[in-house]
């Protein structure tokens, strides 16, 4: 059989994602290792084709022949994966077409009783890589799918839902593909080659703005310490290839194992090795040791969930009062020669302006290098969005493509939509401003760096004071909001 993997194009609308790093999809890499080696495997990584995304669909897809195609898609991403898979359906009514990833999972009924459900033959709910491996060999005549735990399937035009399977023993799985059967290349992070490894799966925290528990229940499971240094030695020997991004979800939920892998790292004698992670406060506060090893073992950047600084607010989260430990956190990251990306919502039911500056305020006062602010995303089966129901506050309740933490899709008790939306943006330009590299990014001497102080960003303030002088802050903002809009509309699929 042959297999296609295709993930989407979307990104966030900012810059950075734009333009500074573009890193492969984990997910589709995962699955397409998987599957059992008398079948053909590409992987498509659409962020790399954004421009003309049904021209290069349509060469690889006629060239290659699939026989099946799967697409993965987040539910902010939902909206073009369907139109692609319209496409598709275009091209090669023979082909089948298979959804997974995070919205599939969350959706799978709902998506299969609406209108789109046409152009879809299979759902996988789930982890994929065990499903998927045993979808491609039904369709080769070696499996059945009446048997196939987490897939669902068409019978007779109506679609069967097969009971969900356990979650995967992560023993039992291969290594992601980064050959040449990705199609896509060119992921970097401001410029250097950077790929992706897990460690372990799930986490075991409550908030209950995140849908990771829908995915994997709440549990923690681990890769073993050796299958997780092969994962490194190919990505540094045979990729050549000097930063990694870990995708756990939370990976310092248990110390002594991650001293156990940063020990191993260390004694593998990695030269240049950089790894970024996210973690959570709590952990990274009260286990210095453990952040110590991770300094020693290569962890250059650490994305923190800090998300707010009002205990009210993190209550509503369901993540109990953090705010001392976000600052120990920082601190202990620092020491260590870790710089920390902190991660900010805002929009929670008792929001203001003022709570909102405050919030950035809070941030401004804590050490934090930089930020990745964001709203508060009613997503599809969480807690939160039930909650966020229960009070009449989800806006947009159904326009899942702006579904991506950066647009406002509820309103506070004190502001609608649309001043939320403004007063996020406005607030972090006056509190937070442009961003100043820490001293620790300074000092290493990076080309970007300097690109970014002495080029860019004196550019950039030309710009801004242009229009800030011709159209004022409501005007910048405007500007701001249109790009944002354009940022994932893409001309050639809007047929479909």
């Amino acid at each position: 059989m042959k297999v296609l993997l295709i993930s989407m194009p979307d990104v966030a609308p900012i810059i950075i994602h734009e333009t500074a790093i573009h890193l492969p999809n984990h997910g589709i890499a995962c699955v397409g290792g998987n599957i059992d080696d008398e079948h053909e495997v590409y992987l498509i990584d659409l962020v790399r084709k954004r421009r003309s995304i049904k021209k290069y669909l349509t060469k690889i897809i006629k060239k290659i022949q699939p026989d099946i195609i799967g697409l993965s898609a987040m539910t902010w991403q939902y909206d073009t994966c369907i139109k692609i898979a319209h496409l598709i359906k275009d091209l090669t009514p023979e082909t089948h077409v298979a959804l997974g990833g995070y919205h599939a999972t969350l959706m799978f009924e709902e998506i299969t009783e609406a209108d789109e459900a046409r152009w879809i033959d299979y759902m996988i709910h789930g982890e994929g890589e065990e499903t998927f491996r045993r979808l491609v060999n039904a369709m080769a005549g070696t499996d059945n799918l009446s048997e196939i735990p987490s897939l669902s399937y068409k019978q007779n035009g109506t679609f069967v839902h097969n009971a969900r399977a356990d979650n995967l023993d992560l023993n039992s799985l291969k290594l992601p593909v980064r050959d040449k059967r990705r199609l896509t290349w060119g992921y970097h992070v401001l410029h250097s080659k950077i790929e992706l490894i897990e460690t372990s799966r799930g986490c075991t925290r409550s908030c209950n703005f995140c849908s990771i528990r829908h995915m994997y229940g709440r549990s923690f499971r681990t890769y073993p310490i050796e299958r997780v240094l092969r994962d490194i030695d190919d990505i540094y020997y045979n990729r050549k290839t000097r930063f990694i991004f870990i995708t756990d979800d939370n990976m310092v939920l248990n110390p002594g194992r991650v001293i156990e892998l940063c020990d191993a790292i260390i004694a593998r004698k990695y030269e240049g090795l950089n790894i970024i992670v996210q973690a959570d406060c709590l952990s990274m506060a009260k286990n210095e040791e453990m952040v110590a090893k991770m300094g020693q073992a290569g962890f250059r950047s650490v994305f923190l969930g800090i998300e707010n600084s009002s205990t009210k607010n993190l209550g509503t989260a369901g993540k109990g009062d953090i705010v001392s430990h976000a600052k120990q956190a920082i601190e202990n990251c620092h020491k260590h020669g870790m710089m920390v990306i902190g991660g900010l919502i805002f929009g929670f039911p008792e929001d203001d302006v003022e709570a909102i500056r405050d919030n950035y305020e809070f941030f401004k006062s804590i050490g934090a290098d930089a930020s990745y602010c964001q709203i508060l995303t009613p997503y599809p089966k969480t807690g939160m969005r039930q909650h966020l129901l229960e009070q009449s506050l989800i806006t947009n309740r159904y326009d899942y493509k702006k579904y991506n933490g950066l647009w406002a899709n509820v309103r506070t008790n004190h502001l609608d939509s649309e001043q939320l939306q403004y007063q996020f943006w406005y607030q972090r330009q006056v509190v937070l401003g442009w961003w100043d590299p820490p001293s620790q990014v300074k000092n290493k001497g990076w080309l970007w760096i300097s690109i970014w102080r002495y080029m860019f960003k004196p550019l950039l303030k030309m710009r801004f004071k242009i229009i800030m002088n011709k159209y004022g802050w409501q005007g910048r903002y405007q500007k701001e909001v249109q790009r944002w809009e354009a940022m994932n509309r893409f001309p050639d699929l809007e047929e479909y």
